[in-house]
């Protein structure tokens, strides 16, 4: 998974300081963030997410059934909890984009409980094999 990093604060935390919150992985390659998923302002809800928590851009995740993806990563906070991290995949709508950001600023994997409404967005995506 190819990733470029946007602009975050000092020490990977949040602009101006403090601790690293949760982050979000929004895959932008070959199906999702494209044409090919219709009716989404897939700039507006990059935009969306990037004003409220850290994103990544990530390259294809390879889970293009389930397009759009978004990988809600725990906060340090979340992982000494025990949580992993979560996929989100058919985020098609705004409202659903709402839900993640007040999931994730309210603490997001481990800290806060995922929302009942996006139970029906969540999945396991498959494990990729090892190259031989």
């Amino acid at each position: 998974m190819a990733e470029r990093p946007t602009e975050e604060g000092p020490g990977g935390g949040v602009p101006g300081g403090g601790p690293a919150p949760c982050r979000v992985v929004v895959c932008r390659d070959c199906c999702c963030g494209s044409p090919k998923v219709t009716g989404v302002d897939h700039a507006a809800q990059t935009a969306r997410l990037r004003a409220a928590v850290p994103v990544r851009i990530s390259e294809c995740l390879d889970v293009c059934d389930q397009a759009n993806v978004i990988v809600v990563q725990p906060s340090a906070a979340g992982r000494a909890a025990g949580a992993r991290p979560v996929w989100l995949g058919l985020v098609n709508d705004a409202e659903a984009t709402e839900d993640i950001v007040t999931w994730v600023r309210a603490g997001g994997p481990g800290v806060a409980s995922r929302p009942d409404i996006l139970d029906l967005y969540a999945f396991t995506p498959p494990r990729r094999r090892a190259e031989p």
